[in-house]
């Protein structure tokens, strides 16, 4: 935990207790410790409070907000941040699931119960999946296996809903941001698609999850040919365009694209909040031409904003330098990272196993 993205997942570690960059508590430890530690005194929404929050191996995530002990779910809510990371970049040409990631970390922070049914959603794919892996050798199995689908159809509704709400704004607040960059000659267009038998994904819940049903009667016996799931939240997709025609055809553009999305993504936060949520710039700069550096430095002022790069000759000549500009040179001393008048953030590092 030395490093300058280190230093960010500490700061995504505030909203909800989960990382960017993993699903497992025990890859935030670093190697050769037993133990890592996030303290941090935060201002958000209005109100002050200070977060703790304690990873230790072989045991539970500990988390507590002002000395009361808080689960993920309930931390989630209190404090909002938008990462964008060079992978992000590459959101236009990657599969399905870098999509889906992307709209279920945002939407974890809009809507704090949202993290709880990802949770329970992914249980159920995987006991579902291991029945129609198994079942050939065990068909005692199938007993269970339309109860699973049933249950995965219901949360799938609740998902699919989030998701296309969340899809809606987003392709509202993307298309001006990108229509600005290209001088209004492109028309980036956004939306959401789930399977096919769910016409309206924007429909009530119990539509949804009838269709949902329909869909998952037709492929039954897929599914124990194939031994996958092919029914469920798991399926669905943001579909992105520019023009009219897939914005994967587009090279630059797609590039162009994808820093519209998370731009987007803190407009959103904005309006739902009335407050700029922290924006998170790991690395992203250096990954860009000159065009699009201006860009994103011309459009993050109004709220804090942390930058980690090599060298910061762009940012000191960029707009953010009317606002107060603080450097932070990451370096570990006596097992501490201290961050001096950056939100009173600190990460302990407790000592290497002896």
């Amino acid at each position: 935990a030395q490093g300058k993205t280190n230093l960010l997942e500490a700061v995504y570690l505030l909203t909800g207790g989960k990382s960017f960059r993993t699903r497992f508590d025990k890859e935030l430890i670093g190697f050769g410790y037993t133990s890592a530690e996030v303290l941090a005194d935060v201002f958000a929404f209005g109100r002050e409070q200070t977060v703790r929050i304690v990873l230790r191996q072989g045991q539970r995530k500990q988390i507590w907000q002002n000395g009361v002990k808080k689960t993920a779910a309930e931390l989630a809510g209190n404090f909002a941040a938008v990462l964008f990371c060079p992978d992000d970049l590459n959101i236009i040409r990657d599969g399905p699931a870098a999509r889906r990631r992307m709209m279920d970390m945002a939407i974890s922070q809009l809507r704090p119960k949202y993290g709880a049914l990802l949770a329970e959603y992914s249980r159920l794919y995987d006991q579902k999946s291991a029945i129609l892996r198994d079942w050939h050798e065990k068909p005692s199995l199938l007993d269970t296996l339309d109860d699973f689908s049933d249950q995965m159809c219901r949360v799938s509704a609740k998902l699919i809903r989030y998701r296309a709400a969340y899809a809606s704004r987003l392709n509202i607040a993307a298309a001006p941001i990108h229509a600005d960059f290209s001088g209004g000659r492109d028309k980036l267009t956004l939306a959401y698609r789930t399977v096919s038998t769910v016409v309206d994904a924007l429909g009530t819940e119990k539509e949804i999850y009838y269709a949902l049903c329909d869909h998952q009667e037709q492929h039954r016996r897929a599914e124990l040919d194939s031994g996958q799931c092919l029914t469920g939240a798991h399926k669905d997709d943001l579909i992105i365009s520019i023009n009219g025609q897939s914005a994967r055809a587009f090279a630059s553009q797609g590039q162009t694209a994808a820093l519209s999305l998370k731009l987007a993504e803190r407009e959103i936060f904005h309006d739902e909040f009335d407050e700029y949520p922290v924006l998170m710039l790991d690395d992203v700069l250096s990954e860009l031409d000159a065009q699009r550096q201006a860009f994103v430095l011309n459009r993050i002022g109004g709220g804090q904003t942390l930058i980690t790069c090599c060298e910061d000759a762009r940012i000191a000549d960029s707009p953010l330098r009317p606002e107060p500009v603080l450097e932070i040179r990451v370096r570990p001393r006596r097992g501490m990272l201290r961050c001096s008048r950056c939100g009173g953030l600190d990460i302990r590092l407790p000592q290497p196993r002896t």
